[in-house]
């Protein structure tokens, strides 16, 4: 007897299925990956990364994690009161604060690290002057590798933005000065 094995038969391919039929194991990531699926809808995940040896997977719903925001609560800018200095003839009042803009807190609706962007290389969402519409992405927040997009609940004129990207924030932390 030679010390060769014996070949191992193959599969041959049913009629009516494509050549390319999914190699051993494949069905198995198939069903995984249907399980993750039906996971993320259940629990209401947007988008999920994981990584196993040489293989990587991302993924994302089309659809955004229905986000209860905080309730904006109005702002007022306190202003310095004028000083009078009694040493000397003079009275030379101290430096005042200029005004600041007033107007509502756009706050944190979950703990996690704020993002401007999608990514480095793009623009940020909104910037100080711009004017968003209802259900437009402000931000991303991330908690947990799930990117969250934190979006406006109504139309209003962003004034300053309160974070600065990468910046861990806090559930009700204020995000944006808005009107």
């Amino acid at each position: 007897m030679s010390g060769k094995r014996p070949a191992k038969p193959t599969k041959s391919t049913p009629a009516g299925k494509s050549a390319g039929a999914p190699k051993p194991g494949a069905s198995d990531r198939l069903t995984q990956l249907e399980r993750l699926i039906e996971l993320m809808v259940a629990k209401d995940v947007v988008e999920v990364e994981l990584e196993e040896g040489s293989t990587r997977w991302r993924v994302r719903r089309t659809e955004p994690q229905a986000v209860t925001y905080a309730a904006p609560t109005t702002m007022s800018m306190p202003t310095m009161a004028m000083h009078h200095s009694h040493h000397g003839g003079g009275q030379a009042p101290l430096a005042v604060a200029p005004a600041e803009p007033q107007g509502e807190v756009f706050k944190s609706p979950m703990l996690g690290t704020f993002y401007r962007a999608s990514s480095p290389e793009q623009e940020s969402f909104v910037k100080a002057g711009d004017r968003v519409v209802a259900e437009r992405t402000l931000c991303i927040i991330e908690a947990m590798k799930v990117m969250n997009e934190i979006k406006a609940e109504h139309a209003f004129e962003v004034l300053e933005v309160l974070v600065k990207n990468g910046e861990p924030v806090e559930f009700g932390q204020p995000l944006f000065l808005i009107r």
